[in-house]
């Protein structure tokens, strides 16, 4: 009996030293508070807590005219599997879908009230009745294992509350901290600097909230530059993670940098041009745990433009999750230097999910674009594991050397050794998609696919089915033209 007694002990110990951790933000006041819906969050066994909804503005039509609404947000950390309860105040609930579908999160509905359960480190989107636009976006971070110190001198700390920054310069060796229940209104500015992080758990945003604090005393003058969120020109070290960005131009900017990371970082967008991660002639660039909806494209990826030259090569991006209310949520080439050419090459997209593309101009569709222009060339890329999702408007992949006249002085050079492994499209709005060199000189080579999958469908070179006289592209709906040798669709179990 005394062993059973001391079983029964150590069991509840276990249990109430693992049970999940659930760390919510007070909500200050602010122009930016949602009443479109309700959220609570509890572990199993705990008490509910409110987590404050924040709405931010998305492009809900950019074409002839520019329409914004208004989506909302909630953010929390926890350690574990927890429960979640979301009152919809805005219309009655027939139906509710959770995207990604991949997580296999089923809402359960009781009137206007509905619960789930996610996980720690998920971010995902709470659709009611079909509707994308004024729709929820949940981000669970994880807990944080440690925060600086705020009596660090290299520490500059916003705390809970509202700050209005403008545009501040930071200095080299510095940590930038905002805080849960914080949000700070203004860019950063990383300008030929080393060893630099901007990490927390609020809000970052170019939007005006509420007018009440003035900069802080560390804040210096800023250098004439783009009115970008986060802009990381010249320096080497860089770290951003766990913050949530709402911005008028680019989320971030990097421009002629080394050894940048992106981590754990949300992003939403409604301007025009108003992209989510831009790279230029920058190398070892790092992404992973993303989520961004953007008016334009979600990550792009450049040589030359204005005043940044060289190649830009060795990025990764890793467990993202890219919805394009307008343009690209992948895009690579595009700009570059004619006169010195450059080469944009060794990159990596890994574990990718797409929500969403949106894009009337056919120049500017694909879900994955690679577009060599001004003389450069794209090479040695792969993209494993991506899942697509019933896009509105666009195609799933865009391969071109091409002169865009808008942008190039000069076609691309070329577009060789790419590698599609494991993409997965569902649904049936997307455009047929190109393969398309420029000519003999500017060609496409050596392009595989690697087990796609159609609405279920595997295509691969000797799949059933697929008269001989057929392209295999043809099964895929892509269209292969001139000037491109060596494409393969192969299935490997």
């Amino acid at each position: 009996m005394s062993k059973i007694y001391l079983l029964l002990i150590l069991s509840l110990f276990f249990w109430k030293n693992t049970k999940a951790e659930v760390i919510i933000y007070k909500q200050p006041e602010c122009t930016i508070i949602s009443h479109t819906y309700t959220v609570q969050v509890r572990d199993k066994v705990g008490k509910w807590q409110s987590t404050g909804v924040y709405h931010a503005d998305i492009a809900a039509r950019f074409d002839t005219q520019r329409i914004i609404k208004k989506t909302s947000f909630t953010y929390f950390d926890c350690s574990d599997s927890i429960n979640v309860r979301v009152k919809v105040n805005y219309m009655p609930v027939r139906e509710a879908r959770v995207r990604p579908s991949s997580l296999g999160i089923i809402p359960r509905i009781n009137g206007n009230t509905i619960e789930f359960s996610m996980k720690s480190a998920q971010y995902i989107s709470l659709e009611i009745n079909g509707d994308i636009f004024e729709n929820l976006q949940l981000f669970a971070n994880t807990i944080e294992k440690t925060r600086p110190n705020t009596n660090d001198p290299n520490v500059i700390y916003f705390g809970p509350g509202i700050h209005n920054i403008g545009r501040m310069t930071v200095p080299s060796n510095k940590t930038i901290y905002i805080a849960g229940g914080a949000i700070v209104t203004g860019g950063l500015i990383m300008d030929h600097v080393k060893n630099v992080n901007i990490c927390g758990r609020g809000i970052l945003t170019q939007f005006p909230v509420q007018q009440e604090s003035s900069p802080p005393k560390l804040a210096v003058s800023p250098q004439q530059s783009r009115n970008d969120q986060l802009l990381i020109q010249s320096s080497e070290n860089v770290k951003v993670s766990g913050i949530i960005e709402m911005p008028k131009g680019y989320a971030v900017m990097i421009g002629e940098s080394q050894n940048v990371k992106i981590d754990d970082f949300k992003a939403f967008s409604s301007a025009g041009n108003a992209d989510g991660i831009d790279i230029f002639c920058s190398r070892d660039v790092a992404i992973n745990h993303i989520f961004m909806r953007n008016s334009d494209d979600c990550i792009a990826i450049y040589g030359h433009r204005w005043n940044y030259y060289g190649n830009t090569t060795d990025i990764t991006a890793d467990n993202i999750t890219l919805w394009a209310d307008v343009a690209h949520p992948m895009l690579i080439g595009t700009h570059g230097d004619t006169e010195h050419p450059d080469t944009l090459q060794n990159m990596r997209f890994r574990n990718i999910t797409v929500l969403d593309q949106h894009e009337n101009q056919l120049d500017y569709q694909g879900c994955i674009a690679l577009n060599a222009g001004d003389s450069n060339l794209i090479r040695n890329i792969s993209f494993e594991n991506v899942d697509i999702s019933d896009i509105r408007k666009g195609q799933l992949f865009n391969l071109r050397v091409m002169f865009n006249r808008k942008y190039n002085t000069s076609p691309g050079a070329g577009i060789e050794n790419i590698v599609f492994k494991n993409v997965t499209y569902t649904g049936s709005h997307a455009n047929m998609s190109v393969i398309s060199g420029y000519d003999d000189q500017h060609a496409i080579k050596n392009i595989t696919f690697e087990n796609l999958k159609i609405n279920g469908a595997l295509i691969y070179d000797a799949m059933k089915g697929k008269p001989g006289f057929y392209k295999t592209g043809d099964m895929a709906n892509i269209f292969i033209g001139e000037h491109v040798e060596g494409v393969k669709f192969v299935t490997i179990d």
